[in-house]
């Protein structure tokens, strides 16, 4: 069968072969011309048929980027994203740190984040709700359900935040992300299963995003992350830091000095604000310890 080519969109990546999807929702395998592909999910292509195949021959610009760096590799969640959702649950604990970058990296290129708190039905809920107040309060929308337990509830509250948008989902196993993606997506399974032997991937899923159309008109979809241990930030300069935290660029202009670090200058702003209780101790600790990862990773 020969297939046409046009404009497409990434759905599935694995190694140097990806699924693109085009207008009329069909769906080809294709392959760069080059030896490496930098493609990601979400990303908008040119592409041409090859015999029941296809090979892309250019990315169109990407609005945004949403990756993770570390000091060996850089790691791509997804490229066009509307939004960010990051889960979060009352059990298991969930880092802090991990959710403060996650935010971070949103910032630096542009993308709206909200943070859900899962499994509310769940003894600890007011302790969650507590350790989230410091990011209510800089304005991160947060909203709450319990996924599981009240899966009706959960599909009428997040249907309207994630319709016409595509929306990548993060965060840590055990957050109860498979439940909100099947809650979301009945058929993901089977969409799981048809991307995997297209791509003879096996289980390619684990280690790579999977896009899910939540309506036939394919307007609104939900981006399936894989999970992480780790969140690098080193493509954030530690001057650039604190303009992506929110509560430090509060009190950044508070500063004496133009190039205050905000942790040991005289007539910080931010160091005074977090004295007075306006920046929550977490938060500057967190602060403290992305700035000294970045700065040394300079050198």
């Amino acid at each position: 069968m020969t297939v046409a080519g046009g404009n497409g969109l990434v759905v599935a990546s694995h190694g140097r072969h990806c699924i693109v999807e085009a207008d009329d929702g069909t769906r080809t395998l294709c392959h760069p011309r080059g030896k490496k592909s930098d493609l990601v999910v979400g990303d908008r292509v040119q592409w041409a048929a090859a015999g029941d195949e296809g090979v892309i021959e250019r990315l169109i610009e990407r609005r945004n980027l949403l990756y993770r760096q570390d000091e060996w590799k850089t790691k791509s969640f997804a490229a066009n994203l509307d939004q960010l959702l990051v889960l979060v649950a009352v059990q298991p604990m969930w880092s802090e740190s991990q959710l403060t970058r996650a935010l971070i990296a949103a910032a630096q290129v542009h993308i709206p984040t909200t943070i859900v708190l899962n499994k509310t039905d769940l003894d600890g809920a007011d302790a969650a709700r507590e350790r989230l107040a410091p990011y209510r309060a800089m304005g991160v929308p947060v909203l709450e359900c319990a996924i599981k337990a009240r899966p009706d509830e959960a599909r009428a509250l997040l249907a309207p935040l994630l319709a016409d948008k595509a929306t990548l989902v993060l965060g840590p196993s055990g957050m109860g992300k498979s439940t909100l993606i099947n809650a979301m997506v009945p058929e993901a399974a089977a969409q799981v299963g048809e991307i995997s032997i297209a791509l003879n991937a096996g289980r390619h899923t684990t280690t790579s995003t999977t896009w899910y159309w939540l309506d036939g008109g394919r307007h609104s979809a939900l981006l399936d992350s894989p999970g992480f241990q780790q969140f690098g930030l080193h493509q954030v300069g530690p001057a650039e830091l604190p303009t992506l935290m929110p509560d430090i660029a509060a009190h950044a202009g508070d500063c004496r000095f133009y190039n205050c670090t905000h942790l040991h200058e005289p007539g910080c702003g931010v160091r005074a604000a977090a004295e007075r209780g306006e920046i929550s101790p977490s938060r500057y600790r967190i602060y403290g310890e992305l700035h000294a990862e970045l700065s040394s990773s300079r050198y």
